[in-house]
């Protein structure tokens, strides 16, 4: 078989989940402000596929033909079309999707107004706000034959393209940012006559209905034209080497080239006239390799992910209040809760608190010695960090290892790093050659004596904010063989040059990639001694071919091999003699599935691990990643149980075939099933069958 059958292209892949998301917006079964949301998320994944992933094929386009490299260039342009044509089918089905939720939200007296679409009432009360709380926030660009308009734009804001017209003189040009960071990007309209009706504008129409309002006294003109248009720039950037420069000095350099780094993409209103479409492309100097098409009025969806309900509340999901969980509130201590018991949470089914308590707790506990934990991506105002800086004033020792390469949340952890810094705090900047993406928390008390430690493994962030609607698992032990490699973790990462040995946990890129191997090649061997055998996993990502290979090994030895897989999946199922065996599918849904997850039957002694990894080259290879074992079989059970709810998912899960269809599983005669919300009353359910102990 040609070898690029047997792996499905991982950027097409992104955008077929992508599709996924979009199909949510397109269920009607799914409440309809949600659906507008859903837009606004696919919107902003699509962005930052351009911003990330695209950008990299660009550059590996400009690489190959710099070396000469003809067949390795022609791969990735094709590749490149593909993208650009996939994207343009999805935008077709955006731009219908988009339409029938206006048709939805108006059955409940919801309006999306355009500036032709307003009575006169409307217009006058339109123009006074936008005199009194819009234009304060505006400052057009105007553009002449001096004006480096590529540099001037802000890659994540959505702009008006303006044209500024007057009989018998060449049009001039502007560009007017639409002030979202000020202000929100939807207006409601205060009704004239009926309550009923509600009206809702966005800040694009409104600055469209008052441009003479900004140019009138500046510039000359017969009359004024403007569409919107939204670029998007390649996010990666390059750390200058100079030794006289600290690490956060050098990745603020960083982030300044993301500012002026080249668009990968440019989108605006289809209906733009061709002067205006032109002009722009030549000012933004869009080449072959860059996506520059027309589609919807509306630019920079990604704000619709907050868009207001000002209807019903059946208008969104029904509130599933998070659960607190006797495991911890039946102790007066969060330390004698784990003392008597691990204990697993599930965000956001579980309360956070639970956590935020045991940074909290472990700052004023007399008997805490030293906090140890690693920060990836934090809330904007993290309670973590500040009881982190309160147990310095308590006399803890406090170390935080900070990815200041988290990508997007740079800028906030260079001014974390900072606080916690001139708090006290001692902040130990990672590893420069390795991303540091493990989620990791220890705290040690003086116990009797003795110095215990109590460490936290989990799959996701410790970010207030993304525990509410991302999914991720949770492990709080006091297992000393466990917390003490955690504590090894943190030293490996400031004293790497040192020699360590894991042998409990998965450790990137030490051991996790053999380990996992290890844990395939031993279920092939169960099987053929005639014991249990079966491989079971949940991951964000499966790109990695040398793990897609060893899949494919097990599956051709007969293993039955089950997968949850919520992005990218290069591993082609179904494929006669290599893949047969394997069975894929991937849930999207009003939570966003984070966890990484892996059961082994191990011969009849099931081995159960959860992890920070996705299954990437760059998670085994260039990160510093963690996987703990969970040797509680009643926790064991717990996730066992959750991922069979998701294997019998009837509404929210997707088959993944050999070319990522999307095709939803096939329901038969089975009950309808949605496995979040059975996920949510199983855990209910646990708390009130809990022995009170």
């Amino acid at each position: 078989m040609d070898p690029i059958e047997l792996y499905y292209p991982k950027e097409l892949s992104w955008l077929s989940f992508n599709e996924r998301v979009l199909q949510e917006a397109a269920d009607k079964n799914t409440p309809a402000i949600e659906r507008i949301r859903f837009l606004g998320i696919y919107s902003n994944n699509l962005d930052e596929f351009y911003r990330v992933r695209a950008a990299d094929v660009k550059r590996q386009i400009t690489i190959a033909q710099n070396d000469g490299n003809e067949q390795e260039a022609r791969d990735k342009m094709r590749l490149m079309e593909e993208i650009q044509a996939k994207v343009v089918q999805l935008s077709e089905k955006f731009d219908a999707i988009h339409k029938d939720v206006l048709k939805a939200i108006a059955r409940y007296n919801i309006y999306m107004l355009r500036k032709n679409d307003l009575n006169d009432y409307q217009k006058k009360w339109l123009k006074n706000f936008f005199v009194n709380k819009v234009l304060r926030h505006i400052a057009p660009i105007l553009i002449d034959k001096k004006t480096d308009l590529l540099s001037r734009l802000n890659g994540t804001a959505v702009y008006l393209y303006v044209a500024i017209r007057r009989e018998g003189r060449t049009t001039r040009f502007a560009a007017v940012q639409v002030p979202t960071s000020e202000m929100s990007r939807f207006v409601l309209i205060p009704p004239e006559k009926s309550r009923k009706k509600k009206h809702i504008i966005l800040l694009d129409d409104i600055i469209q209905l008052c441009l003479e309002e900004i140019f009138r006294g500046f510039v000359k003109f017969d009359s004024l034209e403007a569409y919107s248009f939204k670029m998007t720039r390649d996010a990666e950037y390059s750390i200058n080497d100079e030794i006289d420069e600290s690490y956060v000095e050098k990745m603020s350099e960083s982030m300044k080239q993301r500012l002026i780094a080249e668009p990968v993409r440019v989108i605006y209103d289809h209906a733009m006239p061709k002067d205006m479409v032109q002009d722009l492309r030549k000012r933004l100097r869009i080449t072959s390799l860059d996506t520059m098409h027309a589609a919807g009025h509306y630019r920079n969806f990604k704000d619709f992910i907050g868009f207001p309900n000002v209807g019903r509340e059946y208008l969104e999901h029904a509130p599933m209040p998070a659960i607190d969980t006797k495991a911890f509130s039946q102790y007066n201590t969060v330390f004698d809760a784990i003392t008597a018991h691990d204990i697993l949470l599930h965000y956001p089914y579980h309360r956070f608190l639970h956590f935020t308590e045991f940074v909290r707790q472990a700052a004023f506990d007399p008997s805490v010695r030293t906090i140890r934990i690693n920060i990836y991506r934090v809330a904007s105002n993290s309670r973590i960090i500040n009881s982190l800086i309160d147990a310095v004033d308590n006399g803890k020792k406090v170390t935080v290892v900070v990815e200041l390469r988290a990508r997007f949340d740079e800028e906030a952890n260079i001014e974390w790093s900072k606080r916690m810094t001139d708090a006290g705090i001692r902040v130990v900047l990672g590893v420069p050659t390795l991303k540091i993406h493990s989620k990791v928390c220890v705290v040690s008390r003086e116990e009797r004596g003795s110095l215990i430690h109590y460490a936290h493994f989990g799959t996701g962030n410790f970010n207030e904010k993304t525990a509410k609607i991302y999914t991720d698992f949770s492990l709080f032990t006091r297992n000393q063989e466990l917390a003490e490699e955690a504590v090894s973790v943190f030293d490996l990462i400031q004293y790497p040059y040192r020699r360590y040995k894991f042998q409990h946990l998965q450790i990137s890129p030490l051991n996790a990639r053999t380990k996992i191997q290890s844990l395939i090649r031993q279920e092939i061997q169960h099987l053929n001694e005639g014991r249990k055998a079966q491989i079971t996993f949940k991951i964000n990502n499966l790109v990695d071919k040398e793990l897609i290979d060893d899949l494919y090994r097990a599956s051709q030895a007969g293993i039955k091999i089950r997968g949850i897989v919520r992005g990218m999946c290069s591993l082609v199922p179904g494929l006669p003699g290599i893949s047969e065996n394997i069975k894929l599918t991937s849930i999207v849904d009003r939570y966003l599935e984070h966890p990484r997850v892996m059961v082994f039957e191990g011969g009849g002694e099931r081995k159960v691990f959860i992890s920070s990894a996705d299954w990437m080259t760059r998670n085994m290879d260039n990160r510093i990643e963690v996987g703990c074992p969970i040797y509680d079989k009643r926790l064991q059970q717990q996730i066992v149980d959750i991922l069979e709810l998701q294997f019998r998912d009837t509404l929210k899960a997707r088959e993944i075939d050999k070319l990522q269809t999307n095709r939803y599983v096939r329901r038969g005669n089975r009950k309808k099933l949605r496995s979040q919300i059975e996920i949510y009353e199983y855990l209910k359910k646990l708390e009130e069958t809990k022995p009170h102990t």
